[in-house]
């Protein structure tokens, strides 16, 4: 099966504007994210963005970038433009990566790619073990509740998906900003209103549950947070440069 990874990303992010481009070790996050996706080598990779800045960004630092509608709702309405725009043959894969997330680990993009080939599922995503207590009552980090417990060889389906947990239930892990879309499933997706849900909680993923399109959810080896807020940003920039 063939795979293409395209990373949604835009300058005009509510809680910190211009995160694509903050830099870490000289180089912007979203040419961070894209790099990793590369190393990950699972298919061709391109950045889906509605400005100039991150495109010529992503281009200087030797990726390749398309340039969408700035008026898509949802990262997955950018990447389904892309998709088009590019038509590239014999795509049965599409994984969206988020562009906040440069610690993402290239072991658990494989590992996610592999998961979807091995069960022939429409649309998975990855979550890890949450180890800090605070992580439940953080609004910034998303949670998925499966319907079994998450090991390293199953591939369980989601029950739900939230911003806060009051009552430590089992099956609670911390949800990555990373999906594998069959095609067709994708081209689904997008053709679906809003669901209320959705919308209330502003997790689109909500949209599949609602409409009765699974999410199976694969355990990932690495604990990462995206870039939500200036704390993560300090935070990450801290972990990266340590790392160098």
């Amino acid at each position: 099966m063939k795979t293409i990874v395209i990373i949604p990303s835009r300058l005009s992010a509510t809680r910190l504007p211009g995160k694509p481009l903050l830099k870490i070790n000289g180089l912007s996050i979203i040419s961070h994210v894209f790099k990793k996706a590369e190393e990950a080598n699972i298919g061709e990779v391109i950045v889906a963005t509605e400005d100039k800045e991150i495109m010529e960004d992503v281009k200087k630092n030797g990726g390749q970038a398309i340039m969408t509608d700035n008026k898509h709702k949802t990262g997955t309405d950018r990447i389904f433009e892309a998709l088009q725009k590019i038509n590239i043959s014999n795509t049965e894969l599409v994984m969206n990566l988020q562009g906040d997330e440069p610690l993402i680990d290239i072991n658990d993009i494989r590992y996610l790619n592999s998961q979807m080939m091995k069960f022939r599922s429409k649309l998975g995503t990855l979550a890890s073990k949450i180890s800090n207590k605070e992580l439940y009552e953080n609004q910034n980090i998303v949670k998925v509740m499966t319907k079994e417990d998450l090991n390293n060889f199953n591939f369980p389906e989601a029950k739900n998906f939230m911003r806060k947990v009051s009552n430590k239930t089992q099956n609670i892990y911390h949800h990555l900003g990373i999906y594998c879309y069959q095609k067709e499933i994708l081209k689904k997706f997008i053709s679906l209103d809003q669901s209320q849900n959705e919308i209330k909680n502003n997790l689109e993923q909500l949209r599949a549950l609602d409409n009765d399109i699974d999410i199976n959810v694969a355990l990932s080896k690495s604990h990462t947070i995206g870039v939500d807020t200036q704390e993560d940003f300090v935070a990450i920039k801290k972990i990266m440069e340590y790392k160098s």
